[in-house]
Parts: structure tokens; sequence; C-alpha cells
């Protein structure tokens, strides 16, 4: 693959709809980059489930116990961010945490001449944020406006996306253990729509073969090296 050979220092994006096929295809993506001779770094980031905010939460679980709410949805995690400072205290932590992954991680990774992989990315975590906290104004956090500022422009954004019917089908089969409900599926869905005007991603639609979305992504990112070229 020596035009992908030729790509230093490039991140690419992987986002959409759970079920898409986003790990199919970013594994399928590395296999074949590792063959060619290159070893890609792999980042898969989740606003408040990144690495340094996990290690925390860990931490709380084991000595608060009873007092700090479990993973996942519960009745005891509504009711601590129905609290104003904690859902702004979370929001606070979790942008921190992804301000150290996209502007020192991943810019360090291609000043260094790594190709990134990343799954999920700044407008992911733009829609969990908007869905899980519709109370608060993200647009007024000065953090989020810094993490916009700092966080690199993707090389390549590939957005994901399938029916909703199907994303919950995909879910099932995969046991995900905290799936979306379908009317969450619908609003993500309407946002990641809303961005396809904004955002210059490669849009793929999930529902097709394995290999003719990963034939796709080989087409696209070879455009991507030529424009490099030329620019």
């Amino acid at each position: 693959m020596n035009q992908m050979q030729s790509i230093r220092g490039s991140l690419i994006t992987f986002g959409g709809l759970d079920g898409a096929g986003k790990s199919t295809q970013i594994a399928l993506l590395t296999d074949y980059l590792v063959k060619s001779g290159r070893k890609p770094v792999y980042i898969w980031t989740r606003g408040g489930y990144t690495s340094v905010l996990q290690g925390l939460k860990t931490l709380s679980r084991r000595f608060l116990h009873r007092r700090f709410p479990p993973s996942g949805n519960s009745p005891q995690r509504s009711y601590a961010f129905s609290k104003w400072w904690v859902r702004r205290l979370w929001l606070s932590l979790a942008l921190l945490d992804l301000l150290w992954v996209y502007g020192v991680q991943i810019r360090w990774h291609r000043y260094r001449g790594r190709l990134v992989l990343c799954d999920r990315y700044l407008w992911d975590t733009a829609i969990d944020f908007r869905l899980n906290f519709p109370q608060e104004k993200l647009d007024h956090y000065w953090l989020w406006r810094l993490l916009g500022r700092i966080s690199p422009r993707p090389d390549a954004a590939f957005l994901m996306l399938l029916t909703v019917e199907e994303s919950v089908r995909r879910s099932e089969i995969k046991g995900e253990p905290f799936p979306d409900s379908a009317e969450v599926l619908r609003q993500r869905l309407a946002y990641y729509q809303d961005l396809i005007s904004r955002v210059p991603f490669h849009v793929l639609d999930g529902s097709q073969p394995i290999t003719t979305l990963f034939n796709q992504i080989l087409i696209d990112l070879a455009q991507v090296h030529r424009d490099q070229r030329t620019v």
C-alpha cells in the first residue's frame, strides 16, 4: 500500500451510530496498514469514559461504595445527575480528559509521524453530551470551546450510518450492556444528519457489505493522499 505508506502524521476518524461497523472497519484498516509496513496508533474516545476518568471513577467506587453510583443507567445515577453541580463537575472532568487525549496525545503522535485511527471523535462527543445533559448549554463551556480549537482536524472523517431499526437489531445480537433506546438513536441520527452539511464527512452506509465499505474507505483514503500531494 505505497500510497498510504507516504501519509505521515495523519488522523483518520470513524464515527456514527452503534452497530454501523466502525470497529470492524478500523480492524480491517489496521490489518491492511500493518501488512503494508505501517503501524497505526488506535485511540478510542467517549466523553467521560476515557482512561483517566475511568480510573478516577473506579477509585471512587472502591472508597465511596454506596455513595457513588454504579456504571450504566440506574436510579442512583439519575439522582446524582439531577444535581446541577454534579453534572457540571462531571462534564468539566470529561472535557479535561478529552483535552489531554485530543490536544496532547493525538498531536504528539502526529508530530512523530504516526498515523492515528480514532474510534469516535469530537462530533460523537458533542452528541453524547447534548443527549445526556440537555439542561446544560455545552457551547457556553469554555473548556468545550477550547477543546474545539485545539482538537486536530482529521485528514479523513468517516461517518457510518444505518437505520435505527438495524442499529437496534445489531446491538441485540452483540449483547450491548447499555444500548440506546430507539428514541435516543433517532435523536442521534438526526444530529448526525444535521452535521453532514457542516462537516466534510465521508458518509458510509453501514448496511452495505463489509468488503464494499472497506473498498470505499481505501478509495477515499487514496483520494486524501492525492489531495495532500497537490497542496
